[in-house]
């Protein structure tokens, strides 16, 4: 059986800066495929394992989009797509969900981006979804992705030694998570038209 998605082509979960939206395959242009081949944006993207290309970019939004148990979003400030986040695979039993985000647009780093769709999503998983608990891990050396999750309510739970292959050698994989319990409500909204 085939569960409705509870946000559809048509909404956008908007705050005060970002809008997150369900990506599309009209969203898989040679910029979403530059991203992915730029050393600098997928330094701890697991698809820097993988040739990319236009055709894999579209099969991955192909399957989200038809996943009842993932939402894969773009970022986007206006118009402008400027990178992705990802909530799922959803644990329906268990009511909880991992994340994992990129922002592909380098000349957007650091501009807190990262925590406001991180903070969108968690609304979303909380008080859409009503999921009890979200989750992400990130490579020890990624400190800004570290930091976008602490700034966005998540605190660090765990660390796996020496689990990930990373750029310079193996890394620890910290673990963060977020319950409904210890979230501090934010004020996102859906919005029709996306």
């Amino acid at each position: 059986m085939t569960r409705m998605k509870a946000l559809s082509r048509r909404q956008s979960i908007s705050g005060d800066r970002v809008r997150l939206r369900l990506l599309d395959l009209a969203d898989c242009t040679p910029g979403y495929l530059a991203w992915l081949e730029d050393p600098q944006v997928n330094r701890y993207l697991e698809t820097r394992w993988e040739p990319q290309s236009i055709a894999s970019i579209q099969a991955f939004v192909g399957a989200m989009l038809a996943s009842p148990d993932s939402y894969l979003l773009g970022i986007f400030i206006g118009d402008r797509h400027i990178g992705n986040i990802k909530l799922g695979p959803i644990s329906a039993r268990h009511a909880y969900g991992d994340v994992s985000y990129f922002i592909g647009e380098r000349d957007e780093w650091g501009k807190g981006y990262a925590s406001e769709a991180i903070a969108a999503v968690t609304w979303f998983a909380f008080t859409i979804l009503d999921l009890h608990r979200v989750q992400a891990g990130v490579y020890a050396e990624n400190a800004g992705s570290a930091r976008a999750l602490e700034k966005a309510g998540y605190a660090r739970e765990g660390c796996f030694v020496r689990k990930l292959r990373g750029p310079e050698g193996w890394q620890d994989h910290l673990w963060y998570g977020l319950t409904r319990e210890d979230w501090k409500p934010t004020a996102f909204s859906i919005r029709e038209g996306a």
